[in-house]
């Protein structure tokens, strides 16, 4: 076994040699771009592309250093509870295979970020919009052809204004957004445009400034629940990467030959087993929470 691990590693140290990295960066993205276009749904597909033109969709470098890194991780920890490289070889396996799902969750933050201040920009352009216009359709065609706007909000904007135009309401198209866009200071908003539209736009200066002040704290709270999140997120990869090695602390409490005799008894391998899963869904969901949606309900 060790052998073929020594001739794999080999193999990969002559391609990087000859080729420079770039046949072998060139595989792997290759390989991960073909399983993922073949799995992968189109909504996240079109979240994996927006990732991409903002630029901070891994590169197949940085793809192959979590694979070294959380593969080899993986490994070591699997070596340091069982001595067993198969053990080790077989950890390091199914650890790259959540690589691809770790991404997709850092995609998904990214897109989220990506739409919250993408609506914060449609809000308050609209409102201010409406202070001229004392027209919500014609604060929408302003903000649209303004082009401030991005895809997909800006298409969606579009969206509200054909349909407001076809059904000569803003009701349903409305609720079509705020189903779309489940922001708080988008229900809020259109709910205040929806009353001014069926009441009258006479008084409303004072509502839609309150309005504005509503968005400026919602968004101040957003933002700095990002920095708390990313602060929290450093010290919970840590204390989650340090219960791993606890082992260590049992192993120095005994001597290698006692701890190696109880790796022989099964129920300790299936506690050994049951310590390293649960703190991996332990970091998981950790993971899943920093990546939630930004300011949505």
């Amino acid at each position: 076994m060790e052998l073929v691990i020594m001739l794999v590693i080999a193999v990969f140290v002559l391609s990087y040699r000859q080729q420079n990295g770039e046949s072998v960066y060139k595989f792997i993205a290759d390989t991960v771009l073909t399983v993922y276009n073949k799995y992968a749904p189109y909504s996240y597909q079109e979240v994996r592309e927006k990732s991409k033109q903002l630029g901070q969709e891994y590169t197949p470098k940085e793809y192959l250093s979590q694979i070294i890194l959380i593969g080899g991780g993986a490994a070591v920890v699997g070596y340091l509870y069982f001595y067993s490289i198969t053990i080790a070889i077989l950890y390091c396996v199914i650890a790259i295979m959540f690589i691809p799902y770790l991404a997709y969750l850092r995609n998904n933050r990214i897109y989220s970020e990506f739409l919250f201040e993408e609506i914060q920009v449609y809000t308050s352009n609209v409102i201010n919009e409406f202070n001229t216009t004392q027209s919500f359709v014609k604060a929408l065609e302003g903000v649209y052809e303004s082009d401030i706007l991005e895809d997909p909000v800006k298409s969606d904007v579009k969206t509200v204004i054909d349909m407001s135009y076809a059904n000569g309401t803003i009701d349903e198209a409305v609720e079509w957004f705020n189903a779309k866009y489940p922001y708080y200071m988008v229900k809020n908003m259109h709910q205040l445009f929806v009353q001014i539209t069926k009441e009258g736009a006479q008084d409303s200066g004072e509502s839609l400034e309150n309005m504005m002040l509503d968005i400026d704290l919602l968004v101040e709270g957003v933002y700095r629940d990002k920095m708390d999140r990313e602060g929290s997120h450093k010290k919970f990869l840590g204390f989650g990467i340090a219960l791993y090695f606890l082992v260590c602390l049992t192993q120095a409490l005994l001597n290698p030959e006692s701890y190696r005799k109880m790796l022989g008894l099964w129920y300790v391998q299936v506690l050994l087993h049951a310590i390293v899963v649960i703190n991996s869904y332990f970091i998981i969901s950790g993971e899943k929470f920093y990546n939630e949606d930004t300011g949505v309900e």
